[in-house]
Protein backbone atom coordinates (compact mmCIF):
# COMPACT_ATOMS: atom_id res chain seq x y z
CA UNK A 1 0.00 0.00 0.00
CA UNK A 2 1.42 3.32 -1.03
CA UNK A 3 0.52 6.22 1.22
CA UNK A 4 -2.07 8.58 -0.20
CA UNK A 5 -2.86 10.80 2.79
CA UNK A 6 -0.83 13.95 3.38
CA UNK A 7 0.06 15.61 6.67
CA UNK A 8 -2.81 18.10 6.83
CA UNK A 9 -5.31 15.41 5.84
CA UNK A 10 -3.96 13.15 8.60
CA UNK A 11 -4.27 15.86 11.23
CA UNK A 12 -7.85 16.64 10.22
CA UNK A 13 -8.76 12.93 10.27
CA UNK A 14 -7.24 12.51 13.74
CA UNK A 15 -9.09 15.54 15.11
CA UNK A 16 -12.46 14.65 13.60
CA UNK A 17 -12.18 10.95 14.42
CA UNK A 18 -10.96 11.63 17.94
CA UNK A 19 -13.81 14.06 18.52
CA UNK A 20 -16.38 11.53 17.34
CA UNK A 21 -14.92 8.79 19.53
CA UNK A 22 -14.89 11.12 22.54
CA UNK A 23 -18.50 12.03 21.86
CA UNK A 24 -19.44 8.33 21.69
CA UNK A 25 -17.61 7.64 24.96
CA UNK A 26 -19.40 10.47 26.75
CA UNK A 27 -22.89 9.29 25.91
CA UNK A 28 -23.26 10.35 22.30
CA UNK A 29 -25.08 8.32 19.67
CA UNK A 30 -23.81 4.89 18.64
CA UNK A 31 -23.03 6.08 15.10
CA UNK A 32 -20.29 8.34 16.53
CA UNK A 33 -18.09 5.22 16.75
CA UNK A 34 -17.59 5.69 13.01
CA UNK A 35 -14.77 8.00 14.17
CA UNK A 36 -12.59 4.91 14.38
CA UNK A 37 -12.34 4.85 10.58
CA UNK A 38 -10.70 8.26 10.07
CA UNK A 39 -8.36 7.62 13.01
CA UNK A 40 -7.21 4.30 11.55
CA UNK A 41 -6.73 5.71 8.06
CA UNK A 42 -4.70 8.59 9.53
CA UNK A 43 -2.50 6.21 11.51
CA UNK A 44 -1.70 3.97 8.53
CA UNK A 45 -1.55 6.87 6.03
CA UNK A 46 -3.71 5.13 3.46
CA UNK A 47 -7.34 5.69 2.48
CA UNK A 48 -8.89 2.89 0.39
CA UNK A 49 -11.64 5.23 -0.85
CA UNK A 50 -9.04 7.44 -2.55
CA UNK A 51 -7.77 4.62 -4.81
CA UNK A 52 -10.76 4.17 -7.18
CA UNK A 53 -11.06 7.94 -7.42
CA UNK A 54 -7.36 8.41 -8.13
CA UNK A 55 -6.99 10.91 -5.28
CA UNK A 56 -3.99 11.68 -3.13
CA UNK A 57 -3.40 14.51 -0.68
CA UNK A 58 0.32 13.85 -0.58
CA UNK A 59 2.79 16.37 -1.83
CA UNK A 60 5.49 15.38 -4.29
CA UNK A 61 7.89 14.26 -1.54
CA UNK A 62 5.56 13.80 1.43
CA UNK A 63 4.38 10.23 0.82
CA UNK A 64 7.17 8.49 -1.02
CA UNK A 65 7.74 5.93 1.77
CA UNK A 66 5.24 3.06 2.19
Amino acid sequence: MKRNIGTIDRIIRLLVGGSLITWALTGGPAWAWVGIIPVLTAVIGFCPAYCPLGLSTCGKYNCSKP
